[in-house]
């Protein structure tokens, strides 16, 4: 296991201190140390790890120094289009270096929607042609390694990280002041949604309580869609689902997956029908993964959605407005609902004991039901 404030250290000694990115759970002491350390602007938690990408090229031709980009290997997906036509040798050739969670490592337990990105995370980045080495204990020669080829070669370079690589690191959590958990607030939603409509829920734990929500309350997952993968993109999966039935879907959403793809949001408004329904859980954190912070507390989220077009938008702390914003929802067309809760969540908080394609198959039943 690598000391994490070492490591720090040893980058920040290689005139690499400079960080951004996307926080991962196998990455979380790690981003903890370097929220700890770093000064605010030399850390900067991206809406996703192609805008991280884009930071570093810009801060490398502002001073000639090289950035740490961080993600989960989900987000190769986000960061493939700015590493190739911006950084690639064939365009701009600017280094930057990658450090990637390597989730659903082959031949290690991991949950399903990692399982496919595990397998192919080194033949992508052998794809785009970038340089990689899996990260060691012994890892200053490594470093030296990235370091002398970005200088030589002028391209990018990444190390893959295995979990439990680093030792743990804390790093304080910002609280907010609010009434309930997220958990304490996705009851009280549920208890306003009628049986026959329809629910998509964003990755992490949003998922993970409505299951266990279900679970608890001998209700059936038919019409519960569990977003595992695919942060950022459960507003879209929701519009193209309520396209297709006349009964109401609701979306029930995080900050920052509303954050990583708020360009979606103009499209959703401009195309939903008057049974697309929007809920956003903002707790100001990538909680799943650490409880790093994101810009949730810091926008004025409510505007934004009426800027790109819905019609009525509320907000609620307690129980007593959650219900009462839940029964207005439910009457308005291109509605919207912001929770504002605290980070927390029980220790034994569990996993859907469901599979995605047993989940699909569940759900795509009671469609053909309704019709």
């Amino acid at each position: 296991m690598i000391d994490t404030k070492e490591f720090y250290d040893y980058l920040v000694s290689q005139n690499m201190d400079f960080f951004t990115g996307v926080p991962d759970s196998l990455l979380a002491n790690i981003c903890a140390c370097i929220r700890e350390n770093s000064p605010s602007d030399r850390n900067i938690i991206t809406a996703n790890e192609g805008n991280a990408v884009g930071i570093a090229c810009g801060y490398h031709i502002a001073t000639g120094r090289y950035g740490v980009v961080y993600m989960q290997n989900s987000g190769e997906g986000n960061a493939v289009n700015p590493l190739l036509s911006i950084a690639d040798e064939d365009v701009y050739s600017i280094p930057l270096l990658l450090m990637i969670g390597w989730r659903g490592e082959p031949g290690t337990k991991d949950e399903p929607q990692h399982k496919k990105q595990g397998k192919v995370t080194l033949a992508l980045l052998e794809a785009m042609g970038i340089a990689y080495e899996i990260l060691e204990d012994d890892y200053r020669p490594q470093i030296d390694r990235a370091v002398t080829y970005m200088r030589e070669k002028s391209r990018p370079f990444a190390i893959v990280v295995r979990k439990g690589t680093f030792s743990p690191c804390k790093t304080a959590v910002e609280q907010a002041d609010y009434p309930l958990s997220r958990e304490e607030a996705l009851q009280c939603v549920l208890d306003c949604i009628p049986e026959e409509d329809f629910i998509v829920s964003t990755t992490g734990k949003t998922s993970r309580e409505i299951f266990e929500i279900r679970e608890a309350r001998g209700q059936s997952h038919a019409g519960d869609f569990l977003t595992v993968g695919g942060m950022g993109h459960t507003s879209s999966i929701a519009l193209g689902m309520s396209l297709g039935t006349d009964r109401n879907v609701y979306c029930i959403d995080g900050d920052g997956s509303f954050i990583m793809h708020m360009g979606a949001f103009a499209v959703n408004a401009d195309k939903a029908g008057a049974n697309f329904k929007y809920i956003l859980n903002n707790n100001g954190a990538h909680e799943s993964v650490g409880g790093q912070p994101t810009v949730g507390f810091k926008i004025d989220i409510p505007a934004v959605l009426k800027a790109v077009g819905f019609q009525q938008v509320m907000t609620a702390q307690t129980p007593e407005e959650i219900a009462a914003a839940m029964e207005q929802l439910a009457k308005v067309k291109l509605g919207a609902l912001i929770l504002y809760t605290h980070q927390g969540s029980r220790e034994d908080l569990g996993r859907p004991t469901v599979s995605p394609s047993e989940n699909k198959k569940a759900m795509m039943e009671r469609f053909r039901a309704e019709k």
